[in-house]
């Protein structure tokens, strides 16, 4: 008898993955593709959405047509803030905007003005003011420039749910797409904001994100899910364990830390702090913080490398020497030397004096002192007045650092600090709520390869 899989193709934005998982959630083969990208009509560089739906169609054709497995289900995780905007005819009607393209200021200003003032809905809406990475400006921006098009639109759909939308030709949402920075969403009120209303958006009603529907895929039946933004898909296997109250904090280029059980509603202050929530698979505000942790540290080694004339990768090489923090610690007394101390979330010094430090070990201790300090900040800032908090997750490019590890560990003493290196986490994560959605009485314990910080 042939295995029973299922598929999910992780869209990100520079690699696009095909991954086949079983019934026990193990990953039993994976494909990826780098498929070039393209320009919009402005000349703006943007995915290739030509290319990607023809890979995403011949490969499941392909996958039926081998017979290596039997193909129970298809689900999508992809990244966020990307809007697909379709005609009565089901048509996609233009490419998929970059969410880094510029927008015209009074555009997002007309929503400021009508809506309380640029804090008061950046609050409710729990989506700090990022221009189109707000993807709901992008339709805002789609009327007022191309009033043509925007004429033509039966549906907008995220990109997750435009791949469903491909097999299914069912136009749907979910939470976790319209949660994230949108500006869609009414925190408050926990529905669409009035402008989606007052706006005409013709958004779908969201649906739960385990709701799967029937398709066919060369005169073969299988069930797809609606689609999964890739941070609240990368969160879903933690929900499956008994691990009490958590906070994960995600490591890369973006620091992410994400406290599911701190529901309290978004403050002025807190978003602008770059704090926001995201929703959860199961439609709960997930309050958030942000920090530009990954770029920090490649911006400060760069330079690092320049000024000791060193590899760039020297800092690999390096173990935590708690002397040598001691003696930071105790030489700059809480000044910073590579980050501006007055900046939240944080940012570097264009120029730090590094006559301080006599070699790169040094310098790199101290910076981590910094970086740390800075990522203990955004940690603290979603933990809940009244927090019952009992473990921390960190996952990421960062769980492999030691120094960092410590670092942050020895800030959470009444914590249960742990890494979890869970490979292919959003696709673990968009495989394990297809699995449920299937099989609701089969126990999940997806393996979080969990290993304890010591301090």
């Amino acid at each position: 008898m042939k295995e029973e899989v299922i598929a999910v193709f992780d869209i990100g934005k520079t690699n696009k993955k095909l991954l086949l998982f079983d019934k026990e959630l193990n990953l039993v083969r994976e494909t990826e593709e780098k498929l070039p990208a393209t320009t919009d009509e402005d000349g703006f560089e943007c995915d290739d959405i030509e290319l990607i739906e023809t890979w995403v169609t011949k490969s499941l054709q392909n996958l039926v047509k081998a017979g290596d497995f039997t193909l129970l289900a298809v689900n999508f995780a992809t990244y966020g803030a990307s809007l697909v905007y379709i005609d009565g005819q089901g048509r996609r009607l233009t490419p998929v905007y970059n969410y880094l393209k510029p927008v015209d200021e009074s555009i997002p200003e007309k929503l400021y003005g009508r809506y309380g003032g640029r804090e008061e809905f950046c609050r409710c809406t729990a989506s700090p003011a990022l221009g189109m990475l707000n993807s709901g400006i992008q339709a805002l921006w789609l009327k007022y420039t191309r009033p043509e098009v925007f004429s033509k639109v039966k549906h907008i759909l995220h990109l997750p749910q435009y791949f469903s939308f491909l097999l299914t030709g069912r136009a749907v949402s979910e939470h976790t797409s319209i949660g994230c920075h949108t500006a869609l969403w009414d925190f408050d009120r926990m529905n669409y904001h009035a402008w989606t209303r007052d706006e005409n958006l013709k958004l779908p009603q969201p649906v739960p994100v385990s709701t799967l529907y029937e398709t066919n895929i060369l005169n073969h039946k299988v069930m797809c899910g609606t689609g999964i933004h890739d941070s609240s898909a990368s969160l879903a296997p933690y929900f499956s364990q008994d691990t009490g109250k958590f906070i994960l904090v995600s490591t890369g280029t973006w620091c992410i830390s994400m406290n599911p059980f701190n529901n309290s509603q978004l403050t002025a202050e807190e978003l602008e702090q770059d704090c926001l929530c995201y929703l959860s698979i199961n439609g709960e505000p997930v309050k958030s913080s942000r920090l530009f942790l990954g770029h920090m540290h490649d911006d400060a080694i760069y330079v690092l490398s320049q000024y000791f004339k060193i590899h760039e990768n020297s800092f690999r090489l390096i173990k935590p020497d708690v002397k040598l923090l001691n003696r930071m610690i105790g030489k700059f007394e809480g000044e910073k030397v590579f980050t501006i101390p007055e900046l939240i979330p944080g940012k570097l010094k264009d120029e730090p004096e590094l006559f301080h430090f006599d070699n790169f070990i040094e310098a790199y201790h101290q910076l981590m002192i910094e970086l740390a300090d800075l990522t203990v900040d955004a940690i603290n800032r979603v933990i809940g007045e009244e927090d019952n908090t009992e473990q921390l997750y960190i996952t990421g490019g960062f769980s492999k650092n030691p120094l960092f590890l410590k670092l942050v560990a020895s800030s959470f003493p009444h914590l249960k600090v742990q890494t979890s290196e869970i490979s292919n986490s959003t696709s673990l994560g968009t495989a394990m709520v297809t699995l449920k959605a299937l099989m609701p009485e089969k126990e999940i314990r997806p393996e979080l390869g969990l290993a304890e910080v010591t301090i």
